[in-house]
């Protein structure tokens, strides 16, 4: 479920500045750029779409082009431009800024008229997921419409948008990094596909944070579990990574546990009580071992409402810990628990455990590998119950277990079972599911929007594994075939307070088509992990549109 290991270096390979950030520079001042042709603009921002036919977006810009409008160029599928013609009309004397990977590429082009400087305006200073740096050049065009040939077949460059011809730029390396090894990936709102949600705001600042009554226990922060609105009140069961004083703070990731926090605004909280603690003890033994601890750590507590049970059911991960080998989190274990109290108001618990329903053995698939069960999230589609599970540093052959496993993806499952209770059976011919996205996705939570389609929103992944670092949703007709990965840019909108985006805790609607989402996210210059918020609103039309087309 977690990237456990690799996150104690994220302070380290993480950015320290928000993506699109760079070194300070005033802004360019936009000219006059009319299209006579039919052309398609983009913000020259970040996350702006820069090609028609592609997912491919802005990572990070120079702040001196940022801002400018920029001209969609249409790109196959291979990664080369198409033919276009483009006639724009400049009012004054103007540099069109165009984002070339080398002097070669711009001059591919049919300037009409256009006349290049010598020199970049600046260096390394466009990234765009799927190609190397760009550099920024002007190409000076005199009043008038100019006429300008892109070949087929040519390299890709970006056209941001025109400045005053007076602006020359300084010439400057801004070092920004190539995109090059960033799959592209869908940018609700920045894609020209429609947006199915669009971002209404949030708090810009965490909801729970450090030194907040309740955190006084809890040394790491949070990540992951579930959010879940009864009556007028919200219920979250994050898992808490409360670690011990004089310990360091990997062990927050060890020494878990369960919490129920309340709120009736999901911006003010209150902690109730405890529902798990985990030992933190570490294993003895680098493989499954029945001598080490498997419930060293606990995470992800996801509840349900069993109506024919008249009971709150849950399920939570249980693993074994590992001090030396990656990951430490190994070694999956689901476990079933249910209310005691019943009815509805049982939800806060206390919680007795019914057993486990799904962990690693002879039916486990090499994807799963040395993490794996990493997480499980069922939901009900008809008479059927399926479940989403995970896996991460998976093996490539029997022969890599235990030690073998690698850090190169974190995929997920299916499960499927007659009852909620089980028994539970991997669906071994669809696993693992990879259309959503090729190699990441973390702890999808599953429901139904207002037209049946099923939902499942996830942790993207962070930037420096060159992943969207965004929430992200998947869609499905059947809760069985999902679809290709759509991101949420919630920092449009909301005051980018983290440096890493992780889980959100479900999708909560609010009425007229707004919802909730709280999230956990890491603040690279803390070690408390706090949790924010933000809404978001559905579009009924794009729904609509969407349902058709899956």
């Amino acid at each position: 479920m977690r990237i456990d290991l690799l996150f104690q270096l994220a302070g380290v390979l993480c950015l320290t500045l928000p993506v699109g950030a760079a070194a300070a520079g005033k802004p360019w001042k936009q000219a006059s750029c009319t299209p006579v042709s039919d052309v398609r603009s983009f913000p020259a921002t970040r996350y702006g779409n820069p090609f028609g036919g592609s997912d491919r977006s802005i990572l990070q810009i120079a702040p001196e082009a940022a801002g400018l409008e920029g001209i969609r160029l249409p790109l196959h599928a291979d990664g080369k431009l198409a033919a276009t013609t483009l006639e724009l009309r400049f009012a004054s004397p103007a540099r069109l800024v165009i984002a070339a990977p080398s002097r070669e590429a711009l001059d591919a082009l049919s300037l009409g008229g256009g006349v290049p400087a010598a020199e970049p305006m600046l260096r390394s200073a466009l990234s765009v997921t799927e190609l190397p740096a760009l550099d920024l050049y002007g190409v000076r065009y005199a009043k008038g419409v100019h006429t300008i040939g892109i070949p087929e077949g040519a390299e890709p460059v970006v056209i941001l948008g025109a400045v005053a011809a007076s602006q020359r730029g300084s010439g400057a390396d801004l070092e920004l990094p190539s995109g090059a090894d960033y799959p592209a990936f869908t940018i609700e709102g920045f894609s020209e596909k429609p947006a199915l949600f669009t971002i209404l705001g949030g708090e810009d600042a965490p909801v729970v944070d450090e030194g907040m009554p309740g955190t006084e226990t809890i040394q790491g922060g949070f990540e992951g579990g579930q959010l879940i609105k009864v009556g007028d009140t919200y219920h979250m069961f994050p898992t808490e990574r409360a670690g011990e004083i004089g310990r360091p703070a990997k062990y927050d990731r060890i020494k878990t546990r369960i919490g129920h926090w309340t709120s009736k605004d999901a911006i003010h909280w209150t902690r109730q009580s405890t529902l798990y603690q985990a030992s933190g003890v570490y294993a003895v033994s680098h493989d499954d071992n029945p001598m080490n601890d498997r419930r060293a750590a606990i995470w992800s507590y996801m509840p349900i409402f069993n109506k024919a049970k008249n009971r709150w059911q849950g399920h939570y991960l249980a693993y074994t810990c590992d001090s030396v080998v990656a990951p430490n989190h190994s070694f999956g274990r689901i476990w079933r628990c249910e209310s005691v109290v019943e009815g509805i108001g049982g939800i806060g618990g206390p919680y007795r455990d019914c057993g486990i329903v799904i962990e690693p053995g002879l039916d486990s698939e090499l994807w799963e590998g040395r993490q794996g069960v990493a997480s499980f999230f069922p939901y009900r589609v008809g008479g059927k119950w399926y479940a989403f599970i995970s896996g991460a540093y998976p093996y490539r052959t029997k022969a890599d277990y235990p030690l073998g496993g690698k850090p190169t993806h974190w995929y997920v499952g299916l499960a499927e079972a007659d009852d909620l209770e089980g028994p539970w059976t991997r669906m071994k011919e669809l696993n693992p599911i990879t259309s959503i996205h090729p190699r990441f996705v973390e702890n999808p939570i599953v429901s139904q929007l207002p037209n049946g389609l099923y939902i499942a929103v996830f942790d993207g992944g962070p930037e420096w594994l060159h992943l969207p670092n965004m929430l992200a949703y998947t869609l499905s007709k059947d809760g069985i075939h999902w679809s290709a990965a759509h991101y949420l840019p919630i920092d449009t909108k909301v005051a980018r307070w983290w440096h890493t985006m992780r889980t959100p805790l479900g999708l909560i609607p609010e009425g007229d088509d707004v919802y909730t989402i709280v999230y956990a996210a890491i603040d690279n210059h803390k070690r408390f992990h706090p949790m924010g918020m933000v809404r978001v609103k559905l579009d009924r039309q794009v729904l609509d549109e969407v349902a058709k087309e899956l």
